[in-house]
C-alpha cells in the first residue's frame, strides 16, 4: 500500500483526485481564484507530499498561488503558516 508510483491523477471542473486501483488516495476542491475550499489525503498515504502535488497542480492552473478557505490546523501545517 505505500507504493505511490502506480496512481492516476483524475482532472475535472475544480476538482483534481489521486487514485489507484483500489481507492481514492487523495483529492482537492478548489475555485478558478486558486481558493481551496476541501483537501484531503487518505490516513494511509499521508505525509508522502501528496497534498502539495495537489497544490502545485491547483497553482499551475490557476496561475496562482493556492490559498486555504478556511483553515484547519493541519491545513496550517501544511502551508506552513503561524
Amino acid at each position: 500500500m505505500d507504493n505511490l508510483n502506480n496512481y492516476e491523477c483524475v482532472v475535472t471542473e475544480g476538482i483534481i483526485t489521486f487514485k489507484n486501483v483500489n481507492t481514492s488516495l487523495g483529492f482537492v476542491r478548489y475555485n478558478e481564484t486558486g481558493e481551496i475550499e476541501y483537501i484531503f489525503v487518505n490516513p494511509i498515504f499521508r505525509r508522502k507530499g501528496l497534498a502539495k502535488k495537489l497544490i502545485k497542480i491547483i497553482e499551475k492552473k490557476t496561475g496562482k498561488k493556492p490559498i486555504p478557505q478556511p483553515i484547519s490546523p493541519l491545513g496550517k501545517k501544511l502551508f506552513q503558516l503561524q
